[in-house]
């Protein structure tokens, strides 16, 4: 037999429940009366038939009055009559309250009726949208990830244990969002909005849905401001622009994360807001991160979003797109943001582990093809926008995680064909000492020299011929063939800039100091001294330099380009003892 539960203020009698019976016998057939006195009701009743909920209480009545009040522009400034404006106010209080009329307001529940590996099956809930939030009966949320005809899968955004079977279910109506704002600025928060750096709430006045549509063409501009990341090899032979997706891929423990966190680090005073995604890491190198950026000034325009290894998969999956959000939002404001996404494959892992709870086809012909849509709808929204839309832009650095150096794989080839261009870091570069362990032959950037100073677009030319003619000829030299004083005079050229291209973690230069060196290197300037002295020496002649002509390289460092008149003062001092 069917039962109806009753939340009123007041037990009801006899004679009120034998008319409710009577009402609604034609419609619903024989059922139950279950009451249940909830005195915060304050009065009317709020009855549960199934699935569906029909709110006459006077609490309800009070909060439609509250929610009424706020949208009226009922506030007193200088250009508005004080009493006027409190005239209104009583007015609509007054017809508010003494209004005879109820109008019932309807709403639906669900029921879980499984649980299980992050995942609650529910039913119910007929009109819930993909990607809406829900609210268990214990207060926690989740949100709706598949819709089939027989029941819902929901994600759920704690520990699944405190979700038990047969808990109603409240859909919120909203699609799943974040706050954002300054307020986050130098915050860290977990993917749901909370702060977990202990340094209390965070009271950001709006919030954005974290899945918003990409920026069309017509909103766009071309990528053409650079984004300097303080490395040599990488702002010489891979620029990146403002707007730029580029993509970071390498074995394990290449030195993927430490080229973002210089980038990161290298962007103090220069007016980008930062947004650093750790996904799927363990909570000590999320600390040390931390740290680090604590320590070098960074955490001041960065907002970290923590979802830790030990995180549900639900979290961890929304955690690049709760990143994205909060850059997008300054980006909208006219502002420049850099966003990192440590790491895609950890988040693709996470995607792949719920699609597969809630019965998605398993097979390979539709992986690949789930994990282009999650990452594609993540990183077109990375933009540099037009003047009419404010001027801001979005760079993203998306890490990703290779195998045995193999980019071939589904994910790798996915995400090269979204991007921007990929820095690829080889382990045997790594191993022999050469860091940052960038493979130049592998590693583009397609917005190339639109995205470079004059100074640097110039240099980058002669920088990677010399290079790449140090290749061959090294492994020509390894055969033991006797070369001619020429060639061997290319060979040290060569081995002294890749030399040169080395630089350690946590220190990125600024960009008049990389122009400087990487001329001088170019021009010959340290093939004389043993490879062991090339960093030694590089910091002797920039600061014999800065300490002669300083305001040549004030100017270098304003105006980012060369001229016969520069580049000869810089020879000068370069070769006087």
């Amino acid at each position: 037999m069917k039962v109806i539960s009753i939340e009123t203020p007041f037990p009801l009698t006899d004679e009120q429940k034998k008319m409710i019976k009577r009402e609604l016998f034609p419609v619903l057939g024989k059922f139950e009366i279950h009451t249940v006195l909830n005195s915060r009701l304050a009065g009317g009743i709020v009855a549960r038939i199934g699935y569906k909920i029909y709110d006459a209480s006077f609490k309800r009545k009070l909060n439609n009055i509250k929610s009424q009040l706020l949208s009226e522009e009922l506030y007193i400034s200088d250009d508005v009559d004080p009493t006027k404006a409190l005239r209104s106010f009583i007015s609509t209080a007054k017809n508010s309250i003494t209004s005879g009329t109820t109008v019932i307001e309807k709403r639906e529940l669900g029921e879980v009726v499984s649980v299980g590996d992050g995942v609650a099956w529910l039913k119910g809930l007929e009109h819930l949208k993909s990607g809406e939030l829900v609210r268990f009966g214990t207060g926690h949320l989740g949100m709706a990830f598949s819709l089939d005809k027989e029941k819902i899968g929901t994600m759920i955004f704690s520990q699944e244990s405190i979700v038990k079977e047969g808990d109603w279910v409240d859909a919120l109506g909203i699609p799943a969002s974040v706050p954002v704002g300054e307020e986050l600025l130098g915050r860290v928060i977990n993917p749901l909005g909370a702060p977990v750096d202990g340094k209390g709430p965070i009271n950001a006045k709006q919030r954005r849905p974290i899945e918003m549509k990409a920026p069309g063409i017509v909103d766009r501009e071309p990528v053409s401001v650079p984004l300097e990341t303080g490395i040599k090899v990488i702002d010489a032979l891979i620029p990146i622009g403002r707007g730029q997706r580029e993509l970071i891929i390498g074995d394990r423990n290449t030195g993927k994360t430490a080229i973002a966190i210089d980038t990161i680090i290298n962007q103090k005073g220069k007016g980008v807001i930062c947004v650093y995604a750790a996904i799927g890491q363990k909570s000590s190198s999320i600390a040390r991160t931390l740290k680090k950026l604590r320590e070098l000034g960074a955490s001041d325009y960065t907002v970290v979003v923590a979802a830790p290894a030990y995180a549900p998969a639900a979290v961890k999956y929304i955690s690049a797109y709760v990143a994205c959000t909060i850059a997008e939002y300054f980006m909208y404001r006219g502002q420049d943001t850099l966003v990192v996404y440590d790491d895609l494959t950890k988040h693709a892992r996470a995607y792949r582990e719920i699609s597969l709870l809630v019965k998605h086809p398993p097979g390979r012909e539709a992986y690949p093809g789930d994990i282009f849509y999650i990452h594609s709808r993540l990183l077109e929204r990375s933009a540099r926008l037009s003047r009419e839309k404010g001027g801001g832009s979005m760079t993203a650095l998306p890490i990703v995680e290779a195998l045995a150096g193999d980019i071939t794989g589904y994910i790798p080839t996915n995400l090269i064909s979204i991007t921007d261009g990929q820095i690829y870091l080889e382990r045997e570069l790594f191993l022999s000492g050469i860091r940052p362990a960038v493979n130049i032959g592998l590693s583009v950037s397609r917005v190339g020299g639109n995205a470079q100073c004059p100074a640097m677009k110039e240099l980058g030319v002669p920088l990677r011929l010399f290079l790449a003619q140090y290749r061959e000829l090294a492994s020509f030299a390894q055969l033991g063939v006797e070369l001619d004083p020429e060639t061997r005079s290319r060979l040290i050229r060569g081995e002294h800039l890749l030399e040169l291209m080395k630089q350690k973690q946590f220190s990125p230069m600024p960009m008049h100091e990389e122009i400087i060196s990487i001329y001088l290197g170019t021009k010959g300037y340290f093939d004389k001294f043993p490879l062991s002295e090339v960093a030694t020496r590089e910091k002797q002649i920039i600061s014999k330099i800065k300490s002669i002509a300083p305001k040549l390289v004030n100017y270098i460092a304003e105006k980012q380009t060369l001229d016969r008149t520069i580049t000869e003062k810089i020879d000068q001092i370069a070769a006087s003892k």
